[in-house]
């Protein structure tokens, strides 16, 4: 159970559209109350035409200290703070604003590193290994440069739009001595794959690869959040694979938010455990 909410108590909001899915709030909430802190996640659901004035409004609630945002709002918010955490500079998004004392607001996004860290705190290390990304949008991007900088030997790009992939490889590819390149949705060969794309949200969509095409020696990562395990992560499992949905990354997000949100104490509590 979360603490009373007091005159004191830190708000924390999550916009998009929708929001029905939302899972941020309550794990947020959930590490705010085991933390016993005065703090609290709300979802805000905001559509594209009313950001503007959201964003208006919120900047006069003076015990506002933070946002976390999804889609639609990830590239607009660019132009809505004050100023930019590297990670937003490089991956070109947002998805957690800190609202500071002085009224000013810093963006930064932390998708891939939480992917990355989510990976690790399960035990796959990234260091000399051959990745393969489907999915070149808003999460593969920041995935693309955090897998790059990770210590991976080579990363290939693949998405619907050939150009997309292609772009994001090119800039990707000075992260670190990691070969990126764009190039087919083939798991055969690689040591990881990851799934950044939409396709598993619903029962009837197709698979994003081959999955006849995985080994047992491969690990499957799909970032998809959903309470049962999605028609790829089942078809992995049984050829074998040893597979991560979203949960890990989800939670990775969250602790490098609240580390940039402040919450260093929490960040460090969970470091290694949980």
């Amino acid at each position: 159970m979360h603490p009373l909410i007091t005159g004191n108590t830190r708000v924390y909001g999550l916009i998009g559209d929708p929001l029905k899915s939302a899972k941020s709030p309550m794990l947020l909430n959930r590490l705010f109350a085991e933390a016993q802190t005065d703090a609290v996640c709300i979802p805000l659901e905001v559509g594209t035409q009313g950001l503007a004035e959201f964003v208006k409004g919120a900047r006069a609630v003076r015990n506002l200290a933070g946002l976390l945002v999804t889609m639609p709002h990830k590239q607009a918010m660019l132009e809505v703070v004050d100023s930019l955490h590297p990670t937003a500079r490089q991956v070109g998004a947002i998805n957690v604003v800190r609202c500071d004392r002085d009224g000013r607001w810093e963006g930064a996004v932390f998708d891939g590193l939480g992917c990355v860290l989510g990976m690790q705190r399960q035990g796959v290390s990234l260091l000399g290994k051959s990745v393969l990304l489907v999915g070149a949008g808003g999460s593969g991007r920041a995935i693309a440069f955090a897998v790059a900088a990770a210590g991976a030997r080579s990363l290939v790009i693949s998405d619907l739009d050939p150009h997309r992939a292609a772009a994001l490889a090119q800039k990707a590819g000075n992260q670190g001595s990691c070969k990126v390149q764009a190039g087919p949705a083939d798991p055969a060969g690689h040591d990881i794959v990851i799934n950044a794309t939409p396709l598993g949200m619903n029962h009837d969509d197709p698979m994003p690869i081959d999955a006849a095409r995985l080994t047992p020696a491969t690990v499957l990562v799909d970032i998809i959040t959903r309470a049962e395990p999605t028609a790829l992560l089942l078809a992995a499992q049984a050829r074998g694979c040893k597979t991560l949905d979203g949960q890990p990354m989800h939670l990775g997000q969250a602790l490098l938010a609240l580390g940039f949100l402040g919450f260093k104490d929490i960040e460090r509590r969970y470091s290694t455990g949980l």
